[in-house]
């Protein structure tokens, strides 16, 4: 009867902590949202064959770009730089959560040089000046 009794009150401290709330904090990541899109755009571009490219567009609405440079300003605003349709150089300024990117790879011409997307973060202030 007392393994009964201790099976049955094992079950019970089992189920309690199991259905107790968690003290610990629940995992965030530490990575800024924009560096972790930078570090996907470049793992994608370091996987690149030399007759390669990698294409990246941006497309709000009717207005589409072939994003050739991003330049976060701050960890939550990018700056993407490059052509749109008609070829005209066009900056778009958009925060990093709303952003979305399509990549995909494309083969360059033969004896082309394949582009690669510009990948620019801020530079820290220096706060002693």
């Amino acid at each position: 009867m007392a393994l009964a009794d201790l099976t049955k009150q094992i079950a019970q401290q089992a189920l309690l902590s199991a259905t107790a709330p968690s003290k610990e904090p629940p995992a965030t990541s530490t990575d800024p949202l924009g560096g972790v899109i930078l570090g996907q755009i470049a793992a994608m571009q370091k996987q690149l064959k030399d007759d390669e490219e990698l294409v990246v567009t941006f497309q709000q609405g009717m207005e589409r770009i072939r994003v050739m440079e991003i330049f976060l300003a701050s960890p939550q605003v990018a700056v993407l730089i490059g052509p749109d349709a008609h070829r005209t150089l066009t900056r778009v300024v958009a925060a990093v959560a709303s952003l979305q990117l399509v990549c995909k790879t494309a083969k360059t011409a033969p004896g082309a040089k394949p582009a690669r997307v510009g990948l620019i973060t801020a530079k820290p202030k220096d706060s002693s000046a």
